[in-house]
């Protein structure tokens, strides 16, 4: 599984800013995942980050720099965007794409355990 490791210390550090989450890690979609109380945050894939956000902000989310759609299967999967570089560079930038996943958190669905 290939991933930054740069990208997954840089989401790492932030997430430890956070007050009041559990964070966990795990390898998952060719990368690393963010799973925050138990429940798919974000994700380092290659160099992108694929984020996971409430799907009422896909409109805002398609206009910033570096969105990349997630296609699953032919169709774009809304709540969910690759982000190249370009997109997060700036500390604003990261900031934001961090932002929205961790607003929508906490009304995710957490996954089916198995």
């Amino acid at each position: 599984m290939a991933y930054n490791n740069e990208l997954a210390d840089r989401v790492r550090e932030r997430l430890a800013m956070e007050e009041n989450i559990e964070v966990a890690e795990k390898k998952m979609f060719s990368g690393l995942s963010f799973l925050v109380n138990g429940k798919m945050c974000i994700n380092i894939s290659h160099d992108n980050l694929m984020c996971r956000y409430s799907a009422e902000l896909e409109d805002e989310v398609s206009e910033k720099k570096g969105f990349l759609p997630m296609i699953m299967k032919g169709k774009q999967l809304k709540g969910y965007c690759y982000v190249e570089p370009i997109g997060f560079q700036k500390f604003d930038d990261f900031e934001y794409w961090i932002k929205i996943c961790l607003d929508y958190n906490p009304t995710a669905k957490a996954s089916n355990k198995k």
